[in-house]
């Protein structure tokens, strides 16, 4: 079992730490490219969190379950209006499996990197293909890794340099490790915390999907369907259970 990095220190100011996220220019755009792909199918959310994704999604219409570690960010979750129509399951969204069968599956925003081990995530993929009814996506969002961009001889990467929050990310090459730094400002003084990753590669994804039985249906480097390129900081891809 993972170990919960979300408990309920991290829980009880998620929402606000991570405003911009929440935003609807950000949210807006993930729900219409995830409705779609849902049909009038079921999505199961893997790392469901406070609900970002899945509130908004659920009132387009869409049934949704999901799965997540922590049952501090559940409580969260489930105290907010429209959860009533969620169903969720408390544990590890590699290996946790839950009844129906769903159209659509998906993790967003780097959630696959909190899985720190290569035989985690491919037990993902082949944990989210078994819940998937034959035609059925598996969707992921994730960033490319910033390796390019470390001077030789260099580990750490700063991504976030505000008055209120620095953010560094710290790379093991050897082991595909990370492990993201923030010092943030918070009732007035600095807290320090620290969350470990593996990083992955497209390429990596799209083995670790094979291994499961689908194949990559469209790749993007954003949920409005941006392109693709060497450039691109991340994407968003899609795997396709067969027909």
């Amino acid at each position: 079992m993972p170990i919960d990095h979300f408990g309920e220190q991290v829980a009880a100011r998620y929402d606000e730490s991570s405003a911009d996220m929440f935003d609807p220019a950000v949210v807006d755009p993930v729900v219409a490219f995830l409705a779609g792909l849902a049909g009038d199918g079921a999505a199961l959310e893997l790392g469901i969190g406070t609900g970002r994704i899945a509130l908004p999604l659920a009132r387009r219409g869409v049934r949704v379950h999901g799965i997540d570690l922590s049952e501090a960010m559940v409580t969260r979750l489930r105290a907010k209006p429209g959860a009533e129509r969620i169903g969720v399951t408390v544990g590890d969204f590699a290996t946790t499996t839950v009844e129906g069968r769903f159209s659509l599956a998906y993790l967003v925003f780097n959630t696959i990197g909190n899985l720190t081990t290569q035989d985690e995530q491919v037990a993902c993929f082949q944990n989210a293909a078994a819940h998937l009814q034959p035609g059925g996506c598996f969707v992921i969002e994730v960033g490319v890794p910033q390796l390019r961009r470390l001077p030789p001889g260099e580990t750490v990467r700063a991504f976030a340099l505000t008055p209120t929050h620095l953010g560094f990310d710290e790379y093991d090459v050897a082991s595909q490790g990370l492990i993201s730094h923030h010092y943030s400002v918070v009732d007035g003084s600095w807290e320090v915390s620290s969350l470990p990753l593996r990083y992955v590669w497209p390429a990596e994804l799209d083995l670790m999907a094979w291994l499961a039985g689908m194949t990559l249906r469209e790749r993007w480097g954003g949920w409005k369907r941006e392109p693709f390129t060497s450039d691109s900081a991340r994407h968003v891809s899609v795997w396709e259970k067969p027909g």
